[in-house]
């Protein structure tokens, strides 16, 4: 294949991506809806937790601050934990709103997240909530959070909403590479396509999904997906296919407090279930590790060779990341740097794969989640 060629069919890529695919980069929050009018729906926030002590007393304190007038209470997971998580969050919360569930052992078929999340939806459906708020021990919600997810599915007749909240993004690596996780995220999941009804795209955040009680039921409960490490856009998935709308947004007032100081830590992040979103498949590895060289890296390797098309390619390929990085408050000298970032989620793919074939797939607080090489 010849430069022009090459030059040519990458510039096609980032013009489909810009003008096809949903408009995923804009990168828009949306504006809060009104809260809906007469008594409000009783919601229970389950919150999974294993050995998080260090970021689980300011999510349960941001939840317990919630302002909304309808019934909420707080069931917080505490799945085998060995650093005092059960007590730093029973110290964020009055006994009144939270319940500190002890998680029974993990049953054979589950993976270990999901199985402390059924424990707590199980032990809130006892109080018959309306919605359930799945939430993560390190996610700090505003005080209006709540009644705005709320609002967003009353108003919309949405069954599961989802807030992709605010990552940190303060040391090297993460302001090298969370923008960039953020941005292949709304790629691969464009929240207007998961929004319509007509397209089988769905996703969700599962660091914050609401969902209805009725919605949940129809599915067969959490059970549904009791095997799925990518939990969020499982439940997404099932949910949409079973007749339910499902939206996803943005929030810039929800944050993940948990910190990645090093490449290594954000490089396991992505190899924990990026081989997983593959299905386990070779050829879709290849077929994703050759269309990431396609994508970001032809581009900047052709303009820097003299083809005015790669330049071309990688100009556009700026423009697409611009809105993200004005999101995290990043300088836009950030933006050619999308090349280096792609190649390290490249390479942390193929990484996924290797650990699963070495039969550590998956591996989540000192568990190997993904199903064993037959």
């Amino acid at each position: 294949m010849t430069a022009t060629v090459l030059g040519l069919v990458v510039i096609g890529i980032w013009l489909y991506l810009l003008l096809g695919r949903g408009g995923f980069w804009r990168m828009r929050e949306s504006e809060a809806p009104a809260p809906p009018p007469g008594p409000l729906p009783g919601v229970a926030a389950v919150v999974a937790a294993r050995n998080e002590a260090d970021v689980v007393r300011a999510a349960i304190a941001s939840l317990a601050e919630q302002q909304y007038s309808g019934v909420f209470h707080i069931f917080l997971v505490d799945d085998g934990s060995t650093d005092g998580t059960a007590e730093a969050a029973a110290s964020a919360a009055p006994p009144e709103m939270l319940t500190v569930v002890r998680g029974r052992p993990l049953p054979n078929g589950w993976t270990g997240k999901v199985w402390a999340v059924s424990e707590g939806v199980r032990e809130a459906a006892r109080i018959s909530p309306d919605y359930f708020l799945l939430t993560d021990a390190d996610i700090v919600h505003p005080t209006t959070g709540l009644a705005e997810l709320v609002a967003r599915a009353d108003q919309g007749g949405f069954d599961l909403v989802s807030w992709m909240v605010t990552l940190r993004c303060r040391s090297l690596a993460e302001r090298i590479l969370i923008p960039a996780f953020v941005f292949f995220f709304f790629m691969l999941y464009p929240p207007a396509w998961i929004g319509n009804p007509s397209r089988r795209t769905a996703g969700a955040a599962g660091g914050c999904m609401l969902i209805r009680r009725e919605a949940l039921d129809r599915i067969g409960g959490i059970e549904r997906i009791r095997g799925e490490l990518i939990d969020d856009c499982a439940l997404a998935r099932v949910v949409k296919d079973q007749g339910g709308r499902v939206w996803l947004g943005l929030s810039s007032q929800a944050h993940s407090i948990r910190d990645y100081q090093s490449f290594g830590s954000i490089g396991h992040m992505i190899s924990r279930s990026a081989f997983t979103q593959l299905r386990y498949s070779v050829w879709l590895l290849i077929g994703t590790v050759a269309g990431m060289l396609a994508t970001y890296i032809a581009p900047p390797a052709l303009a820097l060779a003299g083809n005015i098309l790669g330049g071309v390619a990688w100009a556009l390929m700026c423009v697409a990341y611009l809105p993200v990085l004005g999101f995290y408050r990043r300088s836009a000298a950030w933006a050619p740097l999308l090349p280096l970032a792609a190649a390290f989620f490249a390479v942390a793919t193929v990484h996924s794969a290797i650990r699963y074939w070495r039969g550590t797939g998956g591996m989540w607080k000192g568990r190997a989640q993904a199903p064993r090489l037959s």
